[in-house]
């Protein structure tokens, strides 16, 4: 099972100042300690959650993932996900390519239909309703993935019209970057996972295993009738429980990833929250990632050192 961290809150002890030295430290940690990629939010504004308050700070996500990738080498970049309405499909599609560009060809397109409404307003930024933002959804991934070819030509939509699709450089990855598609609607979300995604995310705050069940059932459905190999597409979780951290813990935890795994998932996303998140990746590195990495449906459950 791979291993991923989602980089959500900001406000670590020291301001501003002390953000861009933390991130630095998370790649290099991350990396160190095996995990398969490195993400961020796609907010302006922070979460009314768990995670903090709307006033706390956040970054823009592209320009950050700019940064993260001259600091690492090896983990996969993206957004966790990108919303829809944020970035004119054409200028996403640029934005994709050029991240893949200078990180040698770990850029991700991890996109879905956009929800903040209340960042939308408070910006200027338009929000259909939802039928319109999965609309547009479609179309984005229509012309990224033409973006992403050899058609230079137009591009006719309902919602976007491009007169061409020129795109130079092209990504590295090929044939495109990954998709990753993040929501579990399930008459037209799934659908769009099954016709074009790479990778599916569910978030699911409760963590139920059986909605999680449904969920895929209703993924595999759509891929059987998208003529789709259901295997072929990644599946992921975030994990939005206390860090893995100690073995007590850390044996409750791949418990229960084992469960996870036996439903087809392939792959989680850790959110950092304390006031050093370096220091918890590094730790996670060493006391859960050899365990978690033999993880998968044909393995026996895992035994730690005492």
């Amino acid at each position: 099972m791979k291993a991923g961290i989602d980089v959500a809150v900001f406000n670590w002890p020291g301001g501003p100042a002390r953000i861009g030295p933390m991130l630095l430290e998370i790649g290099r940690v991350t990396e160190q300690a095996g995990m398969d990629s490195l993400t961020l939010m796609d907010h302006y504004f922070q979460l009314e959650s768990s995670l903090g308050r709307t006033e706390d700070p956040m970054l823009e996500g592209y320009t950050t993932l700019g940064f993260l990738a001259a600091a690492t080498s090896t983990v996969r970049l993206h957004l966790l996900v990108t919303g829809t309405t944020y970035r004119h499909p054409g200028l996403l599609a640029k934005i994709v390519s050029t991240l893949d560009v200078l990180s040698g060809g770990r850029a991700v397109l991890g996109i879905g239909a956009g929800w903040y409404e209340r960042e939308h307003r408070a910006l200027g930024v338009p929000f259909p309703p939802t039928a319109e933002r999965l609309e547009r959804l479609e179309e984005t991934l229509r012309i990224v993935l033409q973006m992403w070819s050899d058609d230079n030509g137009p591009f006719q939509g309902r919602h976007y019209q491009l007169a061409e699709t020129i795109n130079s450089p092209q990504p590295l990855h090929r044939p495109h970057p990954p998709i990753m598609i993040g929501g579990g609607g399930e008459r037209r979300t799934l659908r769009l996972v099954a016709k074009y995604a790479d990778c599916w995310n569910h978030f699911d705050p409760e963590g139920s295993l059986d909605t999680l069940r449904h969920k895929l059932g209703v993924l595999r459905e759509h891929c059987e009738r998208e003529g789709r190999d259901f295997d072929a597409i990644e599946k992921s979780v975030v994990w939005t429980g206390e860090l893995p951290v100690g073995h007590a813990r850390v044996r409750e935890f791949l418990a229960t990833m084992r469960s996870y795994v036996d439903l087809g998932i392939t792959d989680v996303r850790f959110v950092p929250r304390g006031p050093d998140p370096a220091a918890d990746i590094a730790t996670m590195g060493e006391e859960l990632m050899p365990e978690l990495a033999e993880l998968n449906p044909a393995s026996s459950p895992p035994r730690l050192n005492p």
